[in-house]
């Protein structure tokens, strides 16, 4: 059994203490309401969780791997939302740090850590998803760098968002820029009524000839795609696996209770045989994800080339375990589950995104059996 160190195991119990003071109880008017209040997001801030995956170097409070996954676990615990709005944030700051020109990095690091801009990742268009090279999104070449024009769609925390991590194209060459929200020609427009993760600030992007400079342009032509997004897509998966395995304790954590108070034929709902069942199958995922995960976390710290690959199969059994568990929390809970106050009714929406966003569950099943037989060999 993987062990935390007392250092991890304090900063889980940090971030666990931050979420249910701040977060659990208001979590549930964030998807009424459709959007995360500002105070929290200041709050997230102070904590230093804006600068989760940068070093102390660009002001960032940055921990090894499964420290970092287990504030994750904690925000998906209690509000997908915001979990989502810390992942794309995180995972675009990581990129920067990675991949931006040093210009790039002195103007927007240490502002992403201090949670004073917040950055957004715009790769899906309204005709393109999964498949990013075949984003349309043009960049031409302009005095001083580049214009980009093209729609992005979908793109958490837009409506907030200072900087985006764009996914275009340069002639044949996929690009990966960042452009200014501030800048002219960038048009944001809200969308609601989304089926889960209501609160988590998404929009539609237009870019109607934004100009980018040079030190916008991350990596160089052509590596947009199998470098620069390969990169960020991998930081998404590894935060939004771990917080599936957060959504799904909650699943269990208010399955239990339930079952433990909620009396039908003479008996607790606990004492039920199918129910048990349910319990059982939702119990034993969740440890099987978390040890996904960890094993994921410890590839990640010793940089095992097979780091990316076990992050995959982390996302990708962890958000089909979520969505299962969801599904059984509100068959427990019956009636009561299916009520606009009811949190397992947010669970089961919330668990259907994550089999979609960074790489959908059909993508995922393809990639991780194109190398089935390179890790069934690596089996000990």
């Amino acid at each position: 059994m993987f062990a935390l160190t007392d250092a991890q195991r304090a900063a889980r119990d940090r971030a666990r203490d931050f979420v249910d003071a701040e977060v659990v109880p208001h979590a549930d008017r964030f998807d009424r309401e459709e959007r995360i209040d500002d105070a929290l997001l200041r709050k997230v801030a102070a904590a230093g969780y804006f600068g989760a995956s940068l070093p102390a170097t660009w002001g960032g409070t940055q921990a090894d791997p499964i420290t970092y996954g287990l504030l994750f676990e904690e925000l998906g615990r209690a509000c997908s939302s915001l979990r989502c709005v810390l992942t794309v944030h995180t995972m675009v700051a990581a990129t920067i740090a990675r991949w931006g020109r040093p210009a790039a990095r002195e103007r927007w690091l240490r502002r992403l850590a201090a949670g004073e801009a917040i950055a957004a990742f715009a790769l899906t268009e309204p005709e393109v998803g999964s498949d990013a090279a075949a984003v349309t999104t043009a960049a031409t070449p302009a005095p001083g760098g580049l214009v980009v024009r093209g729609t992005k769609r979908w793109i958490t925390s837009a409506q907030i968002a200072d900087v985006f991590l764009v996914i275009a194209r340069l002639g044949d060459a996929p690009v990966a820029l960042l452009v200014d929200r501030h800048q002219p020609g960038v048009v944001v427009r809200p969308i609601t009524g989304l089926l889960g993760c209501r609160g988590s600030l998404v929009a539609e992007v237009a870019l109607e000839d934004a100009h980018v400079p040079e030190d916008g342009v991350l990596a160089r032509p052509g590596f947009g795609v199998s470098h620069v997004a390969t990169h960020a897509l991998d930081d998404g998966r590894y935060t939004v696996a771990w917080g599936c395995v957060g959504l799904l304790r909650a699943c269990v954590e208010a399955s239990t209770a339930y079952a433990g108070e909620r009396r039908q034929f003479g008996a607790l709902l606990r004492e039920q045989p199918l129910v048990q069942r349910l319990l059982t199958d939702m119990l034993v995922q969740l440890k099987a994800a978390r040890a996904l995960c960890l094993g994921a976390g410890a590839a990640r710290e010793r940089r095992d080339p097979g780091a990316l690959h076990e992050t995959m199969i982390a996302k990708y059994f962890a958000s089909v375990a979520a969505a299962r568990a969801a599904a059984d929390a509100v068959q427990i809970h019956g009636a009561r589950g299916c009520g606009p106050d009811a949190p397992v009714q947010r669970y089961l929406r919330d668990s259907k995104i994550m089999e979609i966003i960074e790489g959908s569950t059909q993508i995922q099943q393809m990639m991780i059996a194109a190398s089935a037989p390179r890790d069934a060999a690596r089996c000990p």
